[in-house]
This record gives C-alpha cells, structure tokens and sequence, in this order.
C-alpha cells in the first residue's frame, strides 16, 4: 500500500500550534486567521493530486467572515487569492458558502465537476477540482468559516476534513482572542470589495 503523502499527524500538530503561537501576537484578527489558513494552505490535500492528466497543484486557503449586516461571506486572511479579490464578497445565501451558514455543518467536495451545476468558481485565477469548508463558532454563534481549494480534483478527503474542522476551532479561540468582532466592525464595508454579485452568477440556497 503507499503511504499517505499528508503530513503526520505530529506534523500537522507542530503546524497547528506555531500558527496558535504567531495568532496569539498577532497584530489583529485578520493576521491571527491568516496564520491558521496558512496551515491550510500547506498542511492539507494529497499532494499526487497534481500529477493525474489535466491538473496542476494550484491552492488556495482563507477564512470568510458574516459580515455585521448578515449580508455576505467576506474573505479575509487569504493565501492565493488575486490581490484584487482580497476582499471578495459572497451574498450570504449563495452556494457552498451559503450552505455552511445555514446549516452549520462542514462541507467536503471531492470533485466539483460531479456538483450538477451548484459548485460556483468565484476565484478569478482558476476554476477548483475540490474544495473543504468549515463553520467557525464562537461565543455561541457561528462567525464565518475556513475553506480550502485546490485545482486538482480528489485532492482533499475525510481525513483533510477532521484537519480543516480542528483549524476552524482554533480560529474561534483566535476570534475571541484578538477582540475580532471590534476589528470586523472596523473593516467593513470595505472600500475595496470585490462583490460576487457584480461578477459571477451565483445559486441560492433554499
């Protein structure tokens, strides 16, 4: 059998507590949700994703918060994300992201070809093969959630999942930590926003 190329769960471990470390100094919310989605960014998938016919390792990691007003999914602590779309804004009942909100459950797409239409690419830079989300909570709500995507398809599975779901509850303690609602209420609306809505075309969830 060939071993699992995903780091160890010691590695992953080590991982999680350096970026619980750089949160707790963390100049504000954002940079302490930053650290987490970095763990994200290189610490899930199965990097031989890449080399099945048609893919390439392309990934992305970040964090979307509710906004105050409840009206969207707005990223924040992205890596990989084009520059423009630092601020990029889902309505808040829109596709997988939407569906986190209302149902406060993780999200695991293996291959998003097989989403019969309901997978929306709202990154510019590359349509995704395989995505995870995972809701965040703290003081009793749910604030936002982190995702992680990758071009390849069947990049992530169940075990990404467990990961993804253990980076969300650490960006709760983060939220708390780093006063995150004041920093949110600071942010937004942001001058820079990149509004989905003005852009692609996207799905509400019933």
């Amino acid at each position: 059998m060939t071993p699992d190329p995903r780091p160890e769960p010691d590695a992953f471990e080590a991982a999680l507590r350096a970026a619980l470390a750089a949160a707790e100094g963390a100049a504000d919310a954002e940079a302490a949700l930053h650290a987490l989605a970095r763990v994200a960014h290189r610490c899930l998938g199965d990097p031989r994703a890449e080399v099945r016919p048609g893919e390439r390792d392309y990934r992305i990691a970040g964090v979307f918060l509710v906004t105050p007003d409840g009206r969207y999914n707005m990223l924040v602590g992205n890596v990989g994300f084009p520059p423009e779309q630092r601020r990029l804004m889902i309505p808040i009942g829109w596709n997988h992201p939407g569906a986190v909100v209302a149902t406060g459950r993780s999200i695991l797409i293996r291959d998003t070809d097989a989403e019969a239409g309901r997978f929306r690419q709202f990154l510019k830079s590359s349509r995704m093969g395989s995505s995870l989300y995972a809701p965040i909570r703290a003081g009793g709500s749910l604030i936002g959630q982190i995702v992680a995507a990758a071009q390849a398809r069947f990049c992530y599975d169940t075990k990404d999942l467990v990961r993804i779901e253990l980076l969300a509850a650490a960006a709760g303690l983060a939220w708390t930590a780093t006063q995150g609602a004041a920093w949110l209420a600071g942010d937004y609306p942001a001058p820079d926003a990149w509004r989905a809505e003005d852009h692609v075309k996207g799905e509400a969830i019933a």
